[in-house]
């Protein structure tokens, strides 16, 4: 990271100016045997897009708080980066009727239908797929996504003091995320640029510093894993040998 860098988003605009090929989310879904690769390039195009969709069609504006009912997944990262991107605070698994609008994943959609404002779902189907059939009252984010623009400029500038994301009961701004990441790299022992494997899921800090956050900050990638318990041991080890996994988070008992 750089010194400037005070949002995850500033990170990941640092990581796309210093090395935009290297891999950064690597995502496996244990249950469907789905694996995708993000670069760096790719997963900042998404995020361009995505806060693009939010701030330009969902018309949210900084301070806003977004429900984020999603699990660990490719495409939850690319929503909390650009919920940074544009400052709506990001709240992981957040009440919708508490919300200004909420993304969903394919399961959550009868919970979400309590927010009044934007509802947009996510179908978490292989390569980004758009649902067969669109919910009623949702828009469906595959659909909406692709057509925008492939770069991002906030229409206020993002104050990295202001609460920027919500896990766990807790709030933390722009740039307490970066710093409590970093020191968590740091506490945790995390190699430098590392390459962390990690099946937590996305509804604790734990979970999100080691998925997205710590690895975004310390030059690193993750590859995040779901359903990880259904690998054996073998597997397990096949795996972190073909990824060049340098951290592995240990999985809650």
């Amino acid at each position: 990271m750089n010194a400037t860098d005070r949002t995850p988003a500033d990170l990941l605009s640092s990581a796309l100016a210093a090395d935009p090929a290297r891999p950064l989310v690597t995502f496996y879904d244990d249950a469907t045997g789905e694996r995708v690769e993000l670069s760096v390039a790719t997963f900042a195009n998404w995020v361009a897009k995505t806060a693009n969709y939010l701030q330009g069609d969902l018309a949210a504006e900084p301070g806003d708080r977004l429900a984020l009912l999603l699990p660990a997944h490719w495409q939850t990262a690319v929503w909390l980066l650009a919920c940074s991107s544009v400052g709506v605070l990001a709240e992981v698994d957040g009440d919708p009727a508490a919300a200004d609008l909420v993304v969903a994943g394919p399961d959550r959609l009868e919970a979400a239908l309590a927010c009044s404002g934007e509802r947009v779902a996510l179908a978490l189907r292989p390569l980004g797929g758009r649902f067969p059939q669109p919910p009623a009252g949702f828009a469906d984010y595959a659909v909406e996504v692709p057509g925008q623009g492939d770069r991002f400029a906030p229409f206020a500038p993002v104050d990295a003091g202001a609460a920027a994301l919500a896990v766990g009961g807790e709030e933390l701004t722009g740039a307490g995320t970066v710093a409590r990441a970093l020191a968590d790299a740091e506490a945790a022992g995390l190699p430098a640029a590392p390459r962390v494997l990690s099946g937590l899921g996305y509804d604790t800090w734990q979970g999100l510093a080691y998925g997205l956050y710590a690895p975004l900050a310390t030059g690193g990638s993750v590859v995040l894993c779901r359903h990880l318990d259904r690998l054996g041991a073998e597997a397990m080890a096949d795996r972190e040998n073909s990824e060049k996994i340098t951290f592995r988070v240990p999985l809650p008992h």
